[in-house]
């Protein structure tokens, strides 16, 4: 069995020594043999390596010696944890936003379609489908205010640093999503994905036509683009990095060599092997070893 780590990431300051003790005692309860404790950041982020245990079995002894601690626990080999292609979902992953939901805003419909945002995000709704029938609901509606919901844009804590220090350090970063160029676009340059994949909505005669042009980005087009860009790469799927929400990212989530559900729908965090359920995305640094020293913040 090869040597594994486990990491625990915290919100800032509210990692104590008391929870580091707490996991690496179960880990030894159950025959691991954890080594000394190897801190990220100060009362934030820990790694923990260890043999003879497996790491679904030292996942679950972690999560049970926390109990409700707002932890976040990554269990992974140890060798190759820093990733060099990064593979990213968008709307609240990458952003806090849902965009069509912004822009059934302005119409008055945000109720109604971010009902069926959340439920084709948690696989109750085919994507496409629900994808179509939230376009068409926007039928007529001024193209300027695809500008104007873009105003909305909230970044997600943490992004920033997460392509800034994985670029930094060789990564290739690339943003696919099941939303719209318009608004990949800009948040590609902002942060500096290197590349951006996304639907294109149908606008006519300055009004949005209430389509989506084809094909459209699915889930079998993002698994498709983290195979491909490795292969472009020459990397193993082993060195890459995949993160998102919703059902449409799991089966990249599931190809990655680190595949991340972060903050993700209940249907998708159930099929995770990893999860991020309380911190921001500079978790997924500390995840691959990065220390507080070697993150680029702005």
């Amino acid at each position: 069995m090869p040597p594994l780590t486990l990491t625990l990431i915290a919100a800032p300051g509210e990692l104590s020594p008391a929870d580091v003790a707490a996991v690496a005692d179960a880990l030894a309860g159950l025959g691991a043999t954890p080594g000394r404790p190897r801190p990220l950041c100060e009362r934030t982020a820990c790694d923990l390596d260890f043999g003879g245990l497996a790491a679904d079995q030292a996942d679950a002894a972690a999560r049970r010696a926390l109990g409700a601690r707002p932890v976040d626990v990554v269990v992974q080999p140890s060798a190759g944890r820093r990733k060099r292609l990064l593979v990213a979902d968008m709307e609240s992953t990458v952003i806090e936003n849902e965009m069509l939901d912004e822009l059934a805003d302005f119409l008055g419909l945000r109720a109604e379609v971010a009902e069926i945002t959340r439920r084709a995000m948690n696989d109750e709704l085919d994507f496409t489908a629900a994808l179509e029938a939230r376009v068409a609901l926007l039928k007529g509606l001024d193209a300027t205010v695809l500008d104007r919901a873009a105003e909305r844009i909230r970044i997600m804590p943490g992004a920033v640093e997460l392509v800034a220090t994985m670029r930094a350090n060789g990564a290739y970063c690339a943003l696919v999503s099941g939303g719209f160029r318009h608004f990949t676009g800009p948040i590609r340059e902002r942060l500096g994905f290197d590349r951006d994949i996304a639907n294109e909505l149908v606008i006519e005669g300055g009004r949005l036509a209430g389509t989506v042009r084809h094909p459209v980005v699915t889930r079998e087009t993002k698994l498709g683009t983290l195979i491909a860009i490795a292969a472009e790469l020459a990397l193993p799927l082993a060195a890459t990095l995949a993160v998102g929400d919703g059902a449409n990212d799991l089966p990249m989530i599931e190809a990655a060599g680190l595949g991340v559900a972060f903050h993700a729908k209940p249907a998708v965090a159930a099929r995770a092997r990893v999860r991020i359920e309380h911190c921001d995305l500079t978790a997924l640094l500390y995840a691959q070893g990065y220390r507080e020293d070697e993150i680029r913040r702005p």
